[in-house]
C-alpha cells in the first residue's frame, strides 16, 4: 500500500466511524444510568480537561479541516462542542459524506507546499502541508477520539480495546 495525503482521509473517515460507536456505547451506558444525554456529553476524565462534547468536536472539525487546508481547498464550517446527540451524530455523517467527496488528485503534489497555521497564542508555524496532515493533525485526532474513548470508559461504557477499530482496520 502506499502512503499518500489521500491516505489520510480514510484514515479520518474510520476514526469519525469508531467516533459514532463510541457515542453509541456511552448512550447506551448514560440510559443504564439514567442520566440524560447532556449530563453525559459532560462527562469529564479529571475536572480541568475539557468534557465529552468537546473530545467529540474536536475530532468532528479536525477531520474536516485539516484535509480541505492541506488540498488548498475551502475549510467547511465548524461544529460547536454544544451539540445533542443527535446533533453530533448529523455532524459525523455530514463529515464523512464531506470526506467521501474528496478526491486523491486534490491532494497531488501537496506534501511540500508550506502552510503557516496559528495554533495558539505565538505559536504560528509554518510546516509542509503534509507534516500538518500527517502528525500534527492525526496525533490531535487520535488524542481526542481516545480521550473520549477513556471518558466513556471511566464512567463504565463497556467499551475496550477493540471499540477503537469499530471503524475497521
Amino acid at each position: 500500500m502506499t502512503i499518500t495525503l489521500f491516505t489520510f482521509v480514510d484514515l479520518y473517515s474510520r476514526a469519525l466511524v469508531t467516533l459514532d460507536h463510541l457515542l453509541t456505547k456511552g448512550v447506551a451506558r448514560a440510559e443504564e444510568l439514567g442520566v440524560g444525554e447532556g449530563e453525559m456529553l459532560g462527562w469529564r476524565l479529571i475536572g480541568d480537561m475539557n468534557p465529552l462534547g468537546f473530545q467529540i468536536m474536536v475530532v468532528v472539525n479536525f477531520s474536516r479541516w485539516w484535509p480541505a487546508r492541506v488540498a488548498g481547498l475551502a475549510v467547511p464550517e465548524g461544529i460547536d462542542a454544544d451539540l445533542d446527540v443527535a446533533g453530533f451524530r448529523a455532524a459525523i455523517a455530514e463529515t464523512r459524506a464531506y470526506l467521501g467527496g474528496l478526491t486523491a488528485e486534490q491532494f497531488a503534489g501537496r506534501d511540500d507546499v508550506p502552510f503557516t497555521h496559528q495554533i495558539g497564542p505565538g505559536m504560528e508555524p509554518t510546516m509542509p502541508s503534509g507534516q500538518w496532515l500527517s502528525v500534527f493533525a492525526t496525533t490531535n485526532i487520535y488524542f481526542h477520539l481516545s480521550t473520549a474513548y477513556g471518558i466513556l470508559r471511566a464512567n463504565g461504557a463497556a467499551i475496550g480495546k477493540p471499540d477503537l477499530f469499530a471503524g475497521g482496520l
